[in-house]
């Protein structure tokens, strides 16, 4: 029916839209897009629910068929306390009607299951235009209990067994179309936050700078500063925090820089951290892990400090197989 396809291509739409909201929601973070997710098939149910009221009115004003049905077997579904499902198997016959089969399941109690037994005759109930919707009827007025007791029913064939009609290919054609425009509606209305690339990191946006009141600083650092222009970056971000002209030494790790200043009124050897030959710091580091030999270097470091006119670097690379250093006068 019209209305049934319509419904299929609107469920497939919620359950696309549902399924792709939320997980979207969860890979950019947008904690509105979850809420959406999991409150949109709520908000669907509901609507389908207030859309069936009047049809549900309607079938309420129907008398229902009441019709004899003996039972051609049954099973029980659990073994839990109390009631249990019983599927039952049967035939079904309505009055002024040909007989036919018919599956349903019933839940019973456990210490009434052994009042039930193949060939017995039950009263079932149900809507004129969906027998497959029928029900146990378990209090009986007298003129039912009589025609129950003085019941004569022959078995139905099998071939006449009653289903609930099923969807058909176009039901499912629709869903499956639904749940795929759902879904692509979400992606097309959230494209620039799951495929943009990612803004580059700046290196001055990742470095934080620490200075301590005992005259000494520290750069860290997100990657390496062997880096090509990583070091020159630290030393620009750590001197627009200090006054990087009175260092008297430097160390320079693989994510880190530290650096100790002179006293104000010292009279000691001192350097503009500025005016380091940056290019020479990674070449040393390099040179050092090809001639020492301490297996394959873990860690280095390397300390700068004044020498006269000039400053000199003496790199200390560390491996499994000890540790060694190199001098670097320039």
């Amino acid at each position: 029916m019209p209305l049934a396809l319509a419904r299929g291509f609107l469920t497939g739409i919620i359950t696309g839209t549902t399924l792709c909201a939320f997980v979207v929601g969860i890979v950019i973070e947008y904690v509105p897009l979850m809420i959406t997710g999991v409150g949109l098939p709520i908000a669907y149910g509901i609507l389908l629910y207030l859309a069936g009221a009047p049809r549900r009115a309607r079938e309420a004003r129907i008398a229902p068929v009441i019709a004899l049905a003996k039972i051609e077997s049954l099973r029980a579904g659990g073994t839990e306390t109390g009631d249990i499902p019983v599927y039952f198997d049967l035939t079904v016959a309505p009055e002024g009607s040909a007989t036919y089969r018919l599956k349903i399941t019933h839940g019973i109690n456990l210490v009434d299951l052994p009042d039930y037994h193949a060939g017995d005759v039950l009263v079932v109930r149900y809507p004129p235009d969906r027998p497959w919707k029928a029900e146990v009827v378990e209090r009986l007025s007298p003129e039912w209990e009589r025609r129950v007791a003085e019941a004569v029913i022959e078995s139905a064939p099998e071939s006449s067994l009653v289903r609930e009609p099923a969807e058909g290919c176009a039901f499912g054609a629709l869903a499956v179309l639904g749940f795929a425009l759902g879904a692509a509606l979400v992606l097309y209305l959230f494209r620039a936050e799951l495929f943009a690339p990612e803004a580059p990191v700046r290196a001055e946006e990742t470095q934080s700078t620490t200075t301590s009141s005992s005259g000494s600083a520290t750069v860290n650092v997100d990657r390496s500063l062997l880096g090509e222009g990583e070091l020159r970056r630290a030393i620009d971000s750590l001197a627009l925090a200090t006054d990087v002209s009175r260092v008297i030494t430097a160390v320079v790790e693989d994510r880190r820089l530290t650096v100790v200043f002179a006293p104000t009124d010292a009279q000691v050897p001192r350097f503009d951290l500025r005016e380091l030959a940056v290019d020479r710091v990674p070449a040393l580091v390099r040179r050092a892990k090809a001639t020492i030999h301490v297996g394959e270097p873990k860690t280095w470091q390397v300390t700068i400090i004044p020498f006269g006119t000039a400053v000199s670097s003496r790199v200390i690379v560390t491996g499994p197989d000890g540790s060694g250093s190199l001098a670097d006068g320039g």
